[in-house]
Protein backbone atom coordinates (compact mmCIF):
# COMPACT_ATOMS: atom_id res chain seq x y z
CA UNK A 1 0.00 0.00 0.00
CA UNK A 2 1.08 3.69 -0.78
CA UNK A 3 1.45 6.38 1.79
CA UNK A 4 -0.04 9.61 2.28
CA UNK A 5 2.51 11.40 0.18
CA UNK A 6 2.18 8.87 -2.59
CA UNK A 7 -1.35 9.22 -2.41
CA UNK A 8 -0.98 12.75 -3.03
CA UNK A 9 1.66 12.50 -5.58
CA UNK A 10 -0.82 10.53 -7.45
CA UNK A 11 -4.31 13.21 -6.70
CA UNK A 12 -2.03 15.73 -7.81
CA UNK A 13 -1.56 14.35 -10.80
CA UNK A 14 -4.86 13.53 -11.87
CA UNK A 15 -6.35 16.75 -10.47
CA UNK A 16 -3.72 19.26 -11.87
CA UNK A 17 -4.56 17.89 -15.47
CA UNK A 18 -8.41 18.23 -14.34
CA UNK A 19 -7.88 22.02 -13.27
CA UNK A 20 -5.82 23.12 -16.23
CA UNK A 21 -8.64 21.65 -18.61
CA UNK A 22 -11.35 22.73 -16.66
CA UNK A 23 -9.46 26.83 -16.21
CA UNK A 24 -8.84 26.55 -20.49
CA UNK A 25 -12.66 25.64 -20.52
CA UNK A 26 -11.66 22.30 -22.52
CA UNK A 27 -14.78 19.95 -21.68
CA UNK A 28 -13.38 17.35 -23.75
CA UNK A 29 -10.14 17.27 -22.13
CA UNK A 30 -11.82 17.04 -18.80
CA UNK A 31 -13.92 14.28 -19.66
CA UNK A 32 -10.66 12.11 -21.24
CA UNK A 33 -9.40 12.71 -17.10
CA UNK A 34 -12.61 10.05 -16.52
CA UNK A 35 -12.51 6.80 -17.38
CA UNK A 36 -15.31 5.88 -19.63
CA UNK A 37 -18.05 4.15 -16.92
CA UNK A 38 -17.12 7.44 -14.25
CA UNK A 39 -20.12 8.71 -11.98
CA UNK A 40 -20.24 12.19 -12.09
CA UNK A 41 -21.87 13.98 -9.90
CA UNK A 42 -21.56 17.94 -10.09
CA UNK A 43 -23.59 20.72 -8.83
CA UNK A 44 -26.66 19.42 -11.57
CA UNK A 45 -28.00 16.09 -11.51
CA UNK A 46 -25.62 12.98 -12.41
CA UNK A 47 -24.48 11.39 -15.15
CA UNK A 48 -22.24 8.42 -15.97
CA UNK A 49 -19.39 8.18 -18.65
CA UNK A 50 -17.55 10.85 -20.83
CA UNK A 51 -20.08 12.38 -22.42
CA UNK A 52 -21.93 13.54 -19.23
CA UNK A 53 -18.85 15.38 -17.76
CA UNK A 54 -18.10 16.92 -21.47
CA UNK A 55 -21.57 18.19 -21.28
CA UNK A 56 -21.63 19.51 -17.54
CA UNK A 57 -18.04 21.55 -18.35
CA UNK A 58 -19.23 22.60 -21.43
CA UNK A 59 -22.23 24.37 -19.92
CA UNK A 60 -19.96 26.14 -17.46
CA UNK A 61 -19.16 29.63 -18.23
CA UNK A 62 -16.15 31.45 -20.25
CA UNK A 63 -13.74 32.68 -17.12
CA UNK A 64 -14.59 29.95 -14.43
CA UNK A 65 -11.33 28.59 -12.98
CA UNK A 66 -10.62 26.11 -9.90
CA UNK A 67 -8.30 26.01 -7.48
CA UNK A 68 -8.33 22.90 -5.17
CA UNK A 69 -6.60 21.78 -1.91
CA UNK A 70 -6.29 18.40 -1.08
CA UNK A 71 -7.35 17.41 2.76
CA UNK A 72 -7.45 13.50 3.54
CA UNK A 73 -6.25 10.33 0.93
CA UNK A 74 -6.75 6.60 1.27
CA UNK A 75 -5.24 3.98 -0.22
CA UNK A 76 -8.62 1.54 -0.70
CA UNK A 77 -6.81 -0.59 -3.31
CA UNK A 78 -3.30 -1.00 -5.30
CA UNK A 79 -5.15 0.50 -8.02
CA UNK A 80 -7.63 3.26 -6.24
CA UNK A 81 -7.13 6.02 -4.46
CA UNK A 82 -10.04 8.05 -2.65
CA UNK A 83 -9.31 11.63 -1.68
CA UNK A 84 -11.41 14.75 -0.40
CA UNK A 85 -10.74 18.00 -1.10
CA UNK A 86 -12.20 21.46 -0.80
CA UNK A 87 -12.49 23.29 -4.31
CA UNK A 88 -13.10 26.98 -4.75
CA UNK A 89 -14.93 28.02 -8.53
CA UNK A 90 -14.33 31.32 -9.27
CA UNK A 91 -15.80 33.21 -12.17
CA UNK A 92 -15.64 36.61 -13.54
CA UNK A 93 -19.38 37.88 -13.29
CA UNK A 94 -19.72 36.05 -9.64
CA UNK A 95 -18.91 34.85 -5.95
CA UNK A 96 -16.73 32.14 -5.53
CA UNK A 97 -18.73 29.09 -5.40
CA UNK A 98 -16.82 27.19 -2.23
CA UNK A 99 -17.37 22.88 -2.37
CA UNK A 100 -16.11 19.69 -1.02
CA UNK A 101 -14.77 17.18 -3.74
CA UNK A 102 -14.62 13.48 -3.35
CA UNK A 103 -13.16 11.46 -5.67
CA UNK A 104 -12.00 8.06 -6.40
CA UNK A 105 -8.96 7.97 -8.89
CA UNK A 106 -8.62 4.15 -10.57
CA UNK A 107 -5.16 3.03 -11.93
CA UNK A 108 -6.02 2.21 -15.61
CA UNK A 109 -3.34 1.30 -18.81
CA UNK A 110 -2.72 4.91 -20.05
CA UNK A 111 -2.75 6.42 -16.29
CA UNK A 112 -4.78 7.62 -13.44
CA UNK A 113 -8.28 8.42 -13.72
CA UNK A 114 -11.33 9.94 -12.20
CA UNK A 115 -14.14 7.12 -11.57
CA UNK A 116 -16.23 8.72 -9.58
CA UNK A 117 -16.61 12.34 -8.55
CA UNK A 118 -19.60 13.85 -6.01
CA UNK A 119 -19.47 17.63 -4.81
CA UNK A 120 -21.25 18.72 -2.43
CA UNK A 121 -22.19 22.54 -1.04
CA UNK A 122 -21.82 23.26 3.00
CA UNK A 123 -23.86 26.37 2.86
Amino acid sequence: MSTTTDNDTILRGVLDRWKSAVDAHDPQRVASGFTEDAIFQGLHPYSVGRHGVADYYDSQPLGMTAEYRILETRQLADDLVLGYLDVDFTFADRPTVAVKLAVLVRRAADGWLIAHYQVSRLD
